[in-house]
């Protein structure tokens, strides 16, 4: 019988990337990257009046899977345990199912997709490792289609909710410009059990928006006066200005204020005024089960 390799591997497809990270297989190690290599992609721009991923998607994504495998095969990267998986930007599309079969035909990638409770407790589990915190911690995460909330005191939350509120979501709904609504939105999609239980523990930020806002801050805590700020500087300037602005690349500069006002929305539902920004999100916290065997929450795949 073949020996395991020594690594295991994420292939994470969301909106704006296709991004291959590989990382060593043993628990003791660093989560520092083996390998990690990115394609861009625009799938905010390549869906349909009724939600489906268009062709030029689906070709976008099954042409940035086969360039990450091929420079990883030449480059002689080893990948023991490997996870392709979708972001909501494929869960959430109305033809899901086809895109992830046309993917595996032209590819041979199976991508899984996962609920986004299970989102929220990989990007939780990921906060957590990284910020070493104990006792209880509250992780706030901004994606395109959905954001997640969790909270706990320990590798498992006891809360862990994924509402569709993300920065693609409330660009199309036209609610950037309303707080208020998009606050209420929030609040009324949790129990009052979850809201009691959001308001404890310090609050940790994962996530490409929170990142960006922390650079726009100029320091590595989100305040809710940062982003009263910054929210109407944003709504002032156009997608190209907002793009010259720090932590606003040009592809997330059309999303940039709808995602401030998601993270605003989330920050004051759950009652903190700051938080503390991870540079680890959900593809580490896959990464973090893959290596401890979490088979609630991760499968494999062949690389």
């Amino acid at each position: 019988m073949r020996e395991p390799l020594d690594t295991v591997g994420v292939l994470d497809v969301g909106s704006f990337s296709a991004h291959l990270l590989v990382v060593a297989a043993h628990q003791d190690d660093p989560l520092t990257p083996l390998h990690s290599d990115k394609v861009r992609l625009r799938l905010d721009r390549a869906y349909d009046t009724c939600g489906r991923l268009r062709p030029e998607g689906i070709d976008a994504i099954a042409a940035a899977i086969a360039a990450v495998r091929g420079r990883a095969r030449r480059a002689g990267v080893p990948i023991g345990e490997f996870v392709p998986f979708a972001t909501s930007s494929v869960r959430d599309a109305a033809n899901a199912d086809e895109v992830v079969r046309r993917i595996a035909r032209r590819t041979g990638v199976v991508l899984r997709t996962f609920t986004g409770q299970q989102e929220a407790q990989l990007a939780y589990l990921a906060a957590r490792r990284w910020s070493g915190q104990r006792g209880r911690l509250t992780v706030l995460d901004v994606g395109g289609g959905t954001v997640e909330v969790a909270t706990g005191a320990a590798d498992e939350p006891l809360v862990a909710e994924s509402l569709p509120f993300g920065a693609r979501t409330l660009t199309a709904l036209g609610l950037v410009d309303r707080e208020d609504e998009v606050a209420e939105l929030i609040r009324r999609a949790l129990t009052e059990d979850d809201l009691a239980a959001l308001h404890r523990g310090r609050a940790v930020g994962c996530s490409k928006v929170f990142g960006g806002l922390a650079k726009l801050a100029g320091r590595r805590t989100v305040r809710v006066a940062d982003l009263d700020r910054w929210i109407p500087r944003l709504a002032r300037l156009s997608a190209r200005r907002r793009a010259k602005l720090p932590g606003i690349s040009r592809h997330r500069a059309e999303q940039s204020l709808a995602g401030a006002v998601a993270a605003r929305a989330l920050m004051e539902v759950t009652g903190h005024d700051a938080v503390v920004v991870s540079p680890w999100s959900t593809t580490q916290g896959l990464l973090l089960a893959l290596r401890e065997h979490r088979s609630g929450l991760v499968g494999t795949d062949a690389a």
